[in-house]
């Protein structure tokens, strides 16, 4: 039996987008959005999984109807809107923490938004952990990667995951490439550090076999209605797209 794609769905901000906002707004999903699309995929007979939790479904060991659900950045909406929704599901999700940023804001991008967005703190990002959630590793300041030296790549990479496995007190083998920046020097640096896979924003959904340091994820924007999240998602639109 050919196995299933798993769609790795990307997100960012869950809430409503600040009027101020200058631009991208399409980071913004509302929460009653996410909850719809949540309880869809629930209705259908997918189970959300985290990064690590989709694992044996991405490397083929697994099949199964699975969607895997990223978040990335840390923010602090994340923990309000997104956790109890994804608790009443029964899913599980990762979000990638920028470890420079806890407690802070979005500096690498709030000037070009004309928005501060709040970040999670350790205590809330240990709070997310706990709400049954994976944390997953976003480099220390956002950087784009590639233009990063070798010694600031081993810092970004590896000093991001020692400081997030420090503020969390478990494990923290996931990864995703800020902008989705990434070359060949970035991956095997990532493979260095330790990280068991890694996500890009490159578009279309995963398949067993798949480079697990170069994975395609499934972006949901702000516009996005019910049916065009799921054509998105679970169909090979992304795939022929990418």
């Amino acid at each position: 039996m050919r196995a299933m794609p798993i769609p790795i769905l990307m997100y960012h901000n869950i809430a409503p987008a600040p009027r101020e906002l200058k631009r991208w707004r399409s980071l913004y999903v509302h929460p009653r959005s996410f909850a719809r699309q949540m309880a869809l995929l629930k209705r259908l007979g997918y189970r959300g999984l985290s990064m690590s939790a989709a694992m044996p479904y991405l490397r083929g060991e697994q099949q199964g109807r699975v969607v895997a659900i990223t978040l990335d950045d840390g923010y602090l909406d994340n923990l309000e809107n997104a956790l109890p929704v994804l608790q009443r599901h029964g899913f599980s999700a990762t979000c990638y923490a920028v470890s420079g940023a806890l407690g802070r804001c979005n500096d690498w991008d709030a000037a070009k938004l004309g928005v501060r967005k709040p970040m999670m703190d350790v205590t809330q990002l240990r709070a997310w952990h706990a709400g049954g959630m994976e944390v997953g590793a976003h480099t220390r300041t956002h950087p784009r990667l590639s233009q990063c030296s070798d010694a600031q790549l081993r810092d970004e990479i590896a000093g991001n995951k020692a400081e997030l496995e420090d503020a969390i007190g478990a494990a923290v083998p996931q990864f995703c490439y800020p902008y989705g920046d990434h070359d060949d020097r970035v991956v095997a640096a990532t493979r260095e550090a330790g990280y068991t896979a890694a996500t890009t924003i490159r578009r279309g959904r995963a398949r067993a076999g798949d480079d697990l340091w170069r994975l395609p994820r499934v972006a949901v924007a702000r516009s996005h209605l019910l049916p065009q999240f799921a054509w998105r998602a679970l169909t090979g639109y992304e795939d022929r797209h990418g």
